[in-house]
Order: structure tokens, then C-alpha cells, then sequence
């Protein structure tokens, strides 16, 4: 198998990930265009202009609308169609190295490795393959796309909503770092659950191993839940301080006559819009780093002999 996580991504999709980064660039291109459609229409309602403009620009707000979801439901099902490949292939190479008649025995714990990897493995690690290149792509898209957008509105008020962002870049990769350990450890014990199920024949524990496994298994999976939901608890406090700051600072501009509503309401508009990506380039880094742990541990499979040493497409 190819040494780092990306040949191997790389490897099992190929050109695939050219066409979904491309799709993923048109698809924030068009998303970030309703933000100052959404602003004019609130300018020219509130001046109490004529209301055919009103109408011409709701009626390219629909049309934005329908193009960014057609557009995304393609990028879903396309990055979705690879991940499953990858998934496919893995799950092949697992019975590839039965192929042909095993002349000597596997050992127990191999066994168990290649039902961990048909039964669990295969999933994420093949899953993670169709979003690899294009998230980070489309989030950081629309990342620097709106920012970009507000601060040519209103810079300060645009910095303002970049600086609550600022503590997330030291929390986040802490956390996770945290998760990476607790996921390796529950792979860990997995792997040596269905090694003994193989080697007993059965789901027998005369020991009570087997019991003490799963309730490690229960307690790294709650540790993962407690780290995971506290740091989603975080960034969404990072982002209603956002909203706080651009309502008070927004609201007195308005107030002194340096912007107009519209403006605070793309400002609003445009903060949902960096809140979601942000979270999920975070979600990326996180599956990132979770499943680099499981390739590595898959590459150690490999060593075993629990997994064919090139896997297709």
C-alpha cells in the first residue's frame, strides 16, 4: 500500500478528484454571489423605490438558489459514488489474499483484523477519499470568498468577524489531537475483539476479556463524545459573540448613518455563511487526522498479511 494517506487517496480515485474540485469551485463561486443580491433587495425596499427591481432581483436570488443546490446535489453524489469505490476496493483486497488457497494458517489476530476492516474500517477510510481534496477546497472557498466580500463592505466590522474566529485555531487541533488518541485505542481493541471471536469460534469470553474490551470501547467512546460535543459547544459560543458584535457595532453604524441595513443583514447573512464552512473544514480536519491514525493502522494490517499490498480502483 502506498506509504501516506494521500498517495493512496490518489491512487484509488485519480482524475475523479480534479473533476470534484472543480465542481466544488463553482459551487462557492455561486454561493457567495446571493450575499450582495440579499443586500440590495433590502436597500431598495427600505428607500421605497419602484418594486420591479425588487421583483428582477428576487427572481435572480431564486434562480442563484436553484443552481447552488443542482450544483451540490452533483458534488454529493459525485464525491459520495468515489468514496464508495474506495470502499469497494479496500473490502476486495481484504478476500484478495485468500485468492488461489492459503496453504498455511492465519493467525488468529489477522483474522480478526480482516473482519474489522470488511465490517468497520472500510467505511470511513473509503468515505473520507471522496471529500479529501474538494472540502478544503469549497470551505476554504467560501471562507475567503465572503470574508472578502465584507471587508470590502465594511472592513472594521469585517475584522471584527474574523477576530472571533482567531481562539478556534488554538482550541480545535488540541481537541482533536485528544480524539486522534482515544480513536486509535478503540480501533485497537476492536481488532482484538474480532481476533478472539476468530480464534475461539465463537463470541465465547471464559476469561472475561472480552467484557473488559467492551467496556473500554464504551469509555474511549464517550471520551470522544465529551471532547467532540465541547468542542462544538465552543465554536458555536465563538459564533453568537460574532452575531453579538455585529448587531451592537453594526446597529450604531446604522444609528450615525455609516452604513445601511442592508449592510448589517449581509453581515448576519455572511457570518451564517463563514460559520458553516468553518465548521465544516474543522469536521474535515478532524476526519483528516482520524483517518490518517486509520490508514496507519491499515498499513500495519497490510504488514500482517491481512490486506493485499495494492489495492484497485
Amino acid at each position: 500500500m502506498p506509504r501516506t494517506l494521500y498517495c493512496f487517496i490518489w491512487q484509488v480515485s485519480g482524475a475523479h478528484q480534479l473533476w470534484i474540485t472543480v465542481l466544488s469551485i463553482l459551487l462557492f463561486g455561486i454561493g457567495t454571489s446571493s450575499l450582495e443580491v440579499q443586500r440590495r433587495i433590502v436597500n431598495d425596499a427600505l428607500r421605497g423605490e419602484v418594486y420591479r427591481p425588487i421583483l428582477i432581483l428576487a427572481g435572480l436570488y431564486l434562480g442563484i438558489s436553484i443552481a447552488e443546490g443542482l450544483v451540490k446535489l452533483c458534488l454529493n453524489i459525485y464525491r459520495n459514488w468515489v468514496g464508495e469505490r474506495a470502499v469497494r476496493a479496500l473490502r476486495q483486497s481484504v478476500f484478495v489474499t485468500g485468492e488461489g488457497g492459503t496453504i498455511a494458517p492465519i493467525p488468529d489476530l489477522t483474522e480478526g483484523i480482516q473482519l474489522s476492516i470488511v465490517l468497520e474500517e472500510a467505511d470511513p477510510l473509503g468515505g473520507f477519499v471522496g471529500e479529501a481534496f474538494s472540502e478544503p477546497v469549497l470551505q476554504a472557498g467560501v471562507l475567503i470568498s465572503v470574508v472578502g466580500y465584507l471587508l470590502y463592505l465594511q472592513p472594521l466590522m469585517a475584522l471584527l468577524v474574523v477576530f472571533v474566529f482567531f481562539p478556534q485555531i488554538g482550541f480545535v487541533p488540541l481537541m482533536q489531537n485528544a480524539i486522534n488518541r482515544r480513536v486509535q485505542t478503540r480501533v485497537g481493541l476492536l481488532r482484538e475483539m474480532s481476533g478472539e471471536i476468530v480464534g475461539a469460534r465463537g463470541a465465547i469470553d471464559g476469561d472475561g476479556r472480552q467484557h473488559t474490551r467492551i467496556h473500554a470501547v464504551f469509555m474511549q467512546n464517550m471520551a470522544i463524545y465529551k471532547l467532540k460535543f465541547s468542542m462544538n459547544f465552543l465554536m458555536n459560543l465563538m459564533t453568537q459573540l460574532g452575531v453579538t458584535a455585529i448587531l451592537a457595532l453594526g446597529g450604531y453604524f446604522v444609528v450615525v448613518g455609516k452604513i445601511e441595513i442592508g449592510t448589517v443583514v449581509a453581515f448576519l447573512s455572511g457570518l451564517s455563511r463563514i460559520n458553516d464552512p468553518w465548521g465544516d473544514l474543522v469536521t474535515w480536519y478532524r476526519d483528516l487526522q482520524a483517518t490518517r491514525v486509520k490508514y496507519r493502522l491499515l498499513c500495519e494490517a497490510q504488514q500482517l498479511g491481512a490486506i493485499a499490498g495494492e489495492v484497485g480502483e
